[in-house]
Parts: structure tokens; sequence; C-alpha cells
């Protein structure tokens, strides 16, 4: 499979290195030193990739749910007894904590063994009353393109709703993250998956995404990541009306009201903020506070803060591991820049630690005028924006104000003011006194610019699959 410093392409039932010998660099980003190296698919290599994943597609979807399901559930027991070396391989090359890469498998593990225990009814025909049902079939051969932010648990929510689905799936795991993909698919691998239902490559992004895209063997493209990339793999998948799953970029607001528990909410927002140091698509960028608690609310979220403990990611006691990669030090900076530049004020943080590694101190700025770009672009890093309101209708107008619509969130207890934020709120997730990852049984997806289609519990396999409309059943004549 791999060693400690060295991860290979999976096709056809086989580790292997890229048929070119191509590798690419995995870099820690706690040191900013290269430690391994990920194989890289050459076009021979995704050539073989598609056959394999299409010779295995009429026998992996004949193949009953049940048995799908339950190779599923053994792949997540597996994956179960991995989670302590795994966490160690994904924070040494995401930068996550232990604690936070450790909570993510346990996520991952538990959409496989959802989705594994649901393979069978969410397969079975639907009745629609008399002389007529629904027959769910698999599309077909899948192609996964996942990020390196959480790479887990995106896998894991891409791969285990298709293949309970009876689609084959052909994965681009991270180049960043190489270690996540090689131990779920080796869990897999274990629990007994026929040879050519997983396969998977690394290498050059557009490279890979352009020759998959192309064949018409592809059926299915799911995609996580950035805005600008989904929409340009949407124009690819067109030419082929390959169906599209996209979970794009977020830009989430936080509604303070003025009746908000501060001692519940800011605890919550700022340990969901500066997980994963803020690498996160639904994390909350942007907090709109009732103009009565604002100034209460900033000094006290400040303060909590400045007191993350920003460190080594596998040192207990750390908090805030470093950024994945210099690029998104580069987009902070750019960002806290340009809003200063333009009259915000930083209240704390707003650079970078003179010290190795893509550590940027946790960041909250206030007085950000309209135009400034962290209103505008996903900042996808550890930057907070804080700013008063008046009405609820202007923080739901602000709340609004972007591109995006993937995850929202208000705090308060009034009936009232719950029920005009969730009409109002222009988002695929709301979430009530609440900030929390999405459990595997539940469907998620954006708005807007944040994309389209659905992850997650029965929506999550419906995507991956036909519904077959059969008329007339048991008429003869």
């Amino acid at each position: 499979m791999s060693n400690a410093t060295s991860y290979q392409l999976f096709i056809n039932g086989r580790w292997r290195a890229g048929s070119d010998g191509n590798t690419l660099p995995v870099t820690n980003p706690a040191t900013e030193k290269v430690f391994g190296s990920v194989a890289a698919a050459s076009a021979s290599d995704l050539d073989e990739a598609l056959a394999s994943a299409e010779r295995s597609r009429r026998a992996w979807s004949s193949r009953p749910a049940k048995e799908r399901g339950e190779i599923l559930v053994a792949a997540a027991r597996i994956l179960a007894t991995k989670v302590g070396d795994a966490a160690k391989d994904l924070s040494a090359e995401q930068g996550k904590t232990i604690a936070e890469a450790t909570g993510e498998y346990a996520r991952a593990v538990e959409t496989l063994e959802w989705n594994g225990r649901h393979a069978e009814e969410l397969s079975a025909p639907i009745p629609l009353g008399p002389n007529r049902m629904v027959v769910p079939e698999p599309l077909g051969v899948v192609a996964a393109f996942t990020p390196w932010n959480y790479p887990a648990v995106l896998i894991a929510r891409k791969l285990a709703p298709a293949l309970a689905a009876g689609c084959p799936v052909i994965l681009k795991g991270a180049e960043e993250t190489p270690s996540v993909a090689v131990h779920i698919v080796e869990s897999l691998r274990q629990a007994g998956i026929p040879d050519g239902v997983v396969n998977l490559v690394f290498g050059v992004p557009v490279h890979i995404s352009r020759h998959l895209l192309s064949s018409p063997l592809v059926k299915v493209l799911t995609f996580t990541g950035s805005t600008a990339v989904g929409k340009q793999l949407a124009t690819l998948a067109a030419n082929n009306l390959q169906r599209c799953i996209l979970e794009l970029g977020g830009h989430s607001p936080v509604v303070v009201c003025e009746d908000a528990d501060l001692a519940k909410a800011i605890p919550a927002i700022s340990e969901y903020k500066f997980e994963c140091a803020g690498q996160s698509c639904n994390a909350p960028s942007r907090i709109l506070v009732a103009r009565t608690l604002y100034e209460e609310f900033l000094s006290r979220m400040t303060e909590a803060v400045r007191k993350i403990r920003i460190g080594p990611p596998d040192d207990p006691a750390t908090e805030m591991g470093p950024m994945a990669n210099a690029r998104r030090i580069e987009a902070m900076q750019r960002l806290t820049k340009d809003a200063v530049e333009r009259g915000a004020r930083i209240e704390t943080g707003g650079s970078r630690l003179d010290r190795p590694g893509f550590y940027w101190l946790p960041t909250i700025l206030t007085g950000v005028p309209k135009e400034a770009r962290v209103l505008h672009e996903e900042p996808f890093g550890p930057i907070l924006t804080i700013a008063p309101f008046d009405t609820l209708d202007e923080a739901i107008e602000q709340a609004n104000a972007t591109e995006y619509g993937l995850a929202a969130y208000f705090f308060t207890s009034a009936l009232h003011a719950q029920q005009k934020l969730i009409n109002g709120l222009s988002a695929g997730a709301v979430s009530v006194n609440y900030l929390k990852g999405v459990s595997a049984d539940a469907p998620y997806g954006g708005v807007k610019q944040s994309g389209y289609g659905y992850e997650g519990g029965e929506q999550g396999v419906r995507s991956f699959q036909i519904l077959k409309m059969v008329n007339g059943l048991g008429s003869f004549g």
C-alpha cells in the first residue's frame, strides 16, 4: 500500500506507482518541510482507472444492496481501528490538531456505517399506489474530487453513498493530504470491495479533471472546493451531461440577537470558527451583533480569541495549528491589508507568527466597510469580522449580502425572531443556537454560488441514482 512517506495509486484492486514514475511532494505545514511524496497519475493511469471502473460497474450495480452495505459497514469498523495512527498522519499533512483529526475520522466512520446500514432500503422500489412504483438504479461511474481541509469527512460523504447506490468510483484525493484517501480506500479493500469498484488517483488536478470528465464513461461528478473551480468542472461536465453535485464556497454569517446567551454563543462561535484554522466552507466568517450587545460581545469575543493556544498540531495543549499552505497565508495578508487600508480596525491578530510553519494569528476585524474584499471573498482562514445591527431586517440584509449561501447561524430564544431568521436567511443550512458539523443522516447543500445538489442522508444516496418510473404494473392487454 504505502510506507510512512510514500503514497501510491489504487487502480483495479492494486496499489502501485504512477506509470511514468512522477511524484508530488507532501509538506508538513507546521515546519514547511517536505516529508513525503505521492504518486502522480499519468493519462494511461487514468485510462486504466476508467476502464477498471467500467468493467466493475455491472457486477457491482447488480450485487444485492444489502451486500454492498455490509462491505461499507465492515470498512467503517476497519477504519475505526486505524484512527489513532490515521489522525496523526492527517495532522502532520494538514496542520489540524490531533483532537480535530480524530474527531474528523470519527465522522467518516459514522458516514460509512450510516450509508452501509441504509443501502438496502434506499435501493428498494418505492410504491406510488396501484400499478405504479419508482425503481432506484445506479447512475454509473462516479468521478469524485475531494479537498485537503476535511479530507476524511468529505471522502466518506462521496464514496459511501455512491457505493451504497451501486456506483463504482474514481476518487481524486487531495495531494496535500494523501494519507487520508489511502487509509479509507485500504479499509474498503480489506472489507472486500471488488477490484475496480474503487480507484484512487492523485496528480495534477487540472489534468485529472479534464481527462476524467472528457470520458463518456463518467456519469456523475461530485466535487467539494472553491466556487471558481466548481464552475470550471461543471463546464467540463456539461459536454457529456454528467450529473453534478457541487459543494462550493461559503461566507457564513452569525446573527447574535439582543437576547442571546453570550456565555454559550461566544465559546460556540470561537471553537467552530477557529477549528482547522478557519479553513472550512461553513465556518462562521461574519458576526452581526445587536447594537445593545455589541460592545460587550466584542470585548468578550476578543478576549476569548486572544486566549486560543496556537502551536504544533501534535501538542495536546494546542487549540489551533498552522494553516495548510503558503497560499492561505498570502490570502490572509491580502484580505487583512485591504480591509485596514479601507478603514477597518484590527482588534486582535492580523499577522503571521514569526516562526517556521504557516501560522496566522486568529484575527478579529471591526469597522469593515462594505466594499472590503473580506466581506465578499471567502476568507477560508482565521479571520472574523464583527459589526453591529439595529433591526432584524438589517441583520438579514447584511447576512445575505454575499454571493454565497452555504450555512448561516443565529442566537436567540425568541420564537418570532427564530422564525424570521429561518425564513429570511439565504443558506442551504441554518442553525439555531448551535454550531457543529453536519451529521451523516442529514442532507447538505448550498444555494446561490455555494453550489447545488446534496450530500448526506437519503438525498445523498439519491444523488447517485436514476429514479426509474414504472407505470401499469399488473396490467395486460
